[in-house]
């Protein structure tokens, strides 16, 4: 096992840029301290005991700098890449256009991915489709990436489907989103799986890093689903979440207090989409549970 004290000094943040340049070609929505991160993750923890899942991969950029840092490694497993493979309009102006793809025609992303990731071939599988209908038989997972949970529908199915393949004491999950003020449930999720799973990192701008600490069994699966929770329940985990992160060092006061603000102005909600009004108070000014 990698000595997960490691993190401590977030070694990814004195990484060489050249060593991205050419997953830099690769759109991406991630903050540069992310990309950095993902790049380290497979180059430096990862001992090649398992597969790299990458859930909510857009165009690639996300995979992209997993597979340079896998393939500075030398790795032999592979990484696998979940997506609809689709962007609107204003994904296609704002963020391909913006990052030198040439405009084209309709939603369909699948094959620009695939040019994209051409450097990689080798080492990437791509699965198109929706995620929480995908299935899982590929054997052990060493990095599992979430940038899919947009719901808590699609979080609680792609948990069922990839955690029992994490690897105790080696495999480290990437919540994505987990600091972002519209997905408060993947906070909620990570905290009924306290006892499975310990923080390591937080990686701006949105990125808490979990290592799994114990095998991820039916009982686990049934005490991390989140869709059964109520409101008040899902309160108190965002409540206790926060507590847990604070004790262990992270600063994340501010965006948690944004995520319960929007979670008591939207009760009931489980989709990103349906949350429309982000925090405009100071974290002292809110009420807790």
């Amino acid at each position: 096992m990698t000595d997960p004290a490691i993190f401590k000094d977030a070694p990814w943040d004195a990484l060489d840029p050249a060593l991205l340049a050419q997953a830099a070609k690769v759109p991406t929505m991630l903050a540069p301290e992310e990309q950095r991160f993902y790049f380290w993750a497979t180059s430096e923890w990862m001992q090649d005991k398992g597969a790299v899942v990458d859930l909510g991969c857009f165009v690639g950029g996300s995979t992209a700098r997993l597979a340079a840092g896998h393939q500075l490694a030398g790795h032999t497993g592979l990484i696998h890449a979940y997506d609809r493979f689709g962007a609107n309009e204003a994904a296609k102006e704002h963020i391909l256009y913006a990052q030198g793809v040439a405009p084209f025609e309709g939603s369909k992303t699948l094959d620009l991915a695939i040019d994209l990731l051409t450097p990689w071939t080798e080492r990437i599988a791509l699965h198109p489709g929706q995620i929480e209908e995908q299935i899982w038989d590929e054997g052990p997972i060493e990095i599992l990436v979430m940038d899919a949970s947009k719901s808590v529908q699609t979080m609680d199915a792609m948990t069922r489907t990839f955690f029992p393949s994490l690897i105790p004491g080696q495999s480290l999950v990437v919540q994505q989103d987990y600091l972002f003020w519209r997905l408060p449930w993947i906070a909620m999720q990570m905290e009924l799986l306290a006892d499975y799973f310990t923080p390591v990192a937080s990686v701006p701008g949105h990125t808490m890093v979990f290592l799994n600490t114990k095998q991820i069994d039916d009982d686990a699966l049934n005490i991390g689903m989140v869709t059964p929770r109520t409101h008040e329940q899902r309160l108190d985990l965002l409540e206790r979440a926060k507590q847990r992160l604070t004790a262990a060092g992270f600063d994340v006061t501010k965006p948690m207090a944004e995520q319960f603000w929007t979670l008591q102005k939207h009760p009931n909600t489980d989709r990103a989409g349906h949350f429309t009004q982000k925090c405009e108070v100071e974290p002292a000014q809110i009420a807790r549970p």
